[in-house]
């Protein structure tokens, strides 16, 4: 619930497109109301004067009543229209600031921040749960504010008629706007949130065997793996059918307390043309319009049942928000120094949630332009290093230095302005070479983008293919070879020019002949700057440079 109210608070930017789409709401109920209520009349009243006789058919007039009939049906169906624009219009406008703000702060949570989350899951949230708040607008705060305020003015006018008849009228319109709906609520938001937790698992275990599928075809683990699937498509289903059975007892009970209230205003009108204190025909009105007047409630019975996956959603939603980045930037950086070394003095770096030291006690000097390979076992610390010195874990104890200045008193986006990154698990991104190289450079040319390529030992490749610089590659690269993709990344590389070169693993994995290629590459793309190689084989490790020891997050051996 008080998710749901912080999600409200959004919605302030856009009060003037809520306020038209509920005041159209309203007028859609009221022309509603007015066209079957004077219809009613009319019909009534003619059919009463057809029976009076000549005399009294001419002196009634039929014009200003048909005209009325006509109004309000035009006015029905413009307003329902313009308030379906509105509406929607409100609902898009709010769920892309959802999306961009959520997205904004997933940004300082990566990646360390993100370890322990599945990108179907992560995927759920921006997409299906995002979505899901944007019902919260459509199908409770406006059709609520809409059946409140039409409810009233609906009474009012029955009260003009018969203060019993607008009674009896906003008391059933009040059962059928509030009891049924919170009935509905409260039997709809167990099933409602687990069909939301459910769904979510589901879709991360489809983005996984989508991504993993060669990895399940291979290990013979496919079937496995759609016996998982169809648990939880049947889990989720049997929670959808709950909600289909409290959906129908809802829509039920609103139609039952409907025909109650008609009856009952049919009761009440008859008794007051038997006593001679209503015309005949004001009967039809009063029992048409009760009818009419539920068409503003009828939404709520539905909207509230799946509450609980709106809360679910919105919980899960600000889940993230609120999550503590592991580093804070500071306001602003100080200049940016002239002689970039790099000084790390007895730096303890320990993960949210860990109970170990990554890094404990590392010291490490970095002269401009020197090549340094910092070797380890797996778990040594090599990776945290990287993470220390982009910016993307927090050290505790300790000093780092990049020319003479503290690395927390710079912003994370200008540290990682001096890194240029390469890794045996780079992303190629769904799109072109280009695409993927502009993300380095967007405003490099053509002739910067062949030259990068021809550097990378790529250009002979991309020149043979049909759209050249605009062929696709696929997801992660897929239409490409793992020594091809390495030298896209190697080109991404030598396109971002920086002061600092960091080479993860970056041969793991290929054969000689594109091995050498790689090296011949990164030789290039490494003149003027210092480069920090992290390697696991000696054979990786050039003459020229200084290798440094890592094991159990210090720096044993140089």
């Amino acid at each position: 619930m008080r998710d749901l109210i912080r999600l409200t608070r959004l919605y302030a930017p856009y009060w003037r497109w809520i306020a038209g789409g509920i005041a159209l709401g309203v007028v859609t109920v009221l022309a509603n109301f007015g066209l079957l209520a004077l219809s009613g009349w009319f019909l009534t009243r003619a059919a009463l004067v057809g029976l009076a006789g000549f005399a009294v058919q001419n002196a009634f007039n039929f014009f200003t009543p048909a005209a009325g009939v006509r109004f309000f049906a035009t006015v029905r169906v413009l307003a329902r229209y313009a308030g379906r624009l509105v509406d929607h219009e409100t609902t898009f406008r709010l769920l892309a600031r959802l999306r961009t703000d959520l997205y904004a702060r997933l940004e300082p949570l990566a990646p360390v921040g993100l370890a322990g989350e599945r990108g179907g899951e992560l995927l759920a949230r921006l997409v299906a749960d995002i979505d899901r708040l944007g019902d919260f607008f459509l199908r409770v705060v406006a059709p609520s504010a809409v059946a409140m305020i039409g409810a009233l003015l609906m009474a009012l006018m029955f009260t003009a008629f018969s203060p019993l008849a607008g009674f009896v009228l906003l008391a059933g319109l009040a059962l059928a706007g509030v009891g049924v709906p919170l009935i509905s609520q409260k039997l709809g938001r167990g099933p409602s949130a687990d069909a939301v937790r459910v769904q979510a698992a589901m879709r991360a275990d489809l983005v996984d065997c989508v991504q993993g599928m060669a990895e399940l075809l291979t290990y013979n683990a496919a079937p496995a793996m759609q016996a998982r699937v169809g648990q939880s498509s049947a889990a989720l289903a049997a929670r959808q059918g709950r909600l289909a059975v409290i959906a129908g007892l809802g829509a039920g009970g609103h139609m039952l307390l409907a025909q109650f209230t008609m009856a009952a205003t049919l009761v009440i009108g008859g008794w007051l043309v038997f006593r001679g204190a209503l015309p005949g025909a004001d009967v039809a009105l009063l029992t048409l319009g009760a009818m009419a007047a539920f068409e503003a409630v009828a939404p709520l019975a539905g909207a509230f049942q799946a509450w609980g996956g709106m809360a679910e959603s919105a919980r899960r939603v600000f889940a993230l928000v609120d999550r503590d980045t592991p580093v804070r930037d500071p306001a602003v950086s100080p200049p940016r120094p002239g002689q970039l070394d790099v000084q790390i003095r007895g730096v303890r770096l320990r993960y949210p949630g860990q109970a170990g030291w990554a890094l404990d006690g590392l010291d490490l000097t970095l002269a401009p332009g020197e090549r340094v390979a910092v070797i380890g076992r797996s778990g040594a610390g090599k990776t945290s290093l990287v993470n220390l010195l982009l910016r993307f874990a927090e050290y505790q104890e300790g000093s780092v230095q990049i020319g003479g200045v503290e690395l927390r008193t710079i912003r994370g986006d200008d540290v990682r302005s001096l890194f240029t990154v390469v890794s045996q698990r780079s992303q190629i991104f769904a799109g072109t070479v280009r695409d993927n190289l502009l993300l380095a450079r967007p405003d490099a040319d053509d002739a910067a983008l062949w030259r990068t390529l021809e550097i990378a030992q790529l250009a002979d490749f991309v020149r043979a293919a049909p759209d050249g610089l605009d062929m696709l590659v696929g997801e992660a690269g897929v239409t490409l070879s793992g020594g091809q993709a390495r030298r896209l990344t190697l080109a991404r590389a030598a396109l971002r020019d920086t002061p600092f070169l960091i080479l993860d693993e970056p041969t793991e994995g290929l054969d000689p002949v594109t091995e050498q290629a790689v090296v011949q590459a990164i030789a290039e793309i490494s003149v003027g700057r210092t480069v920090i190689t992290i390697a696991h084989r000696l054979e990786t490790i050039g003459a020229d440079q200084r290798v440094i020891t890592l094991a159990r997050g210090c720096a044993v051996a140089s």
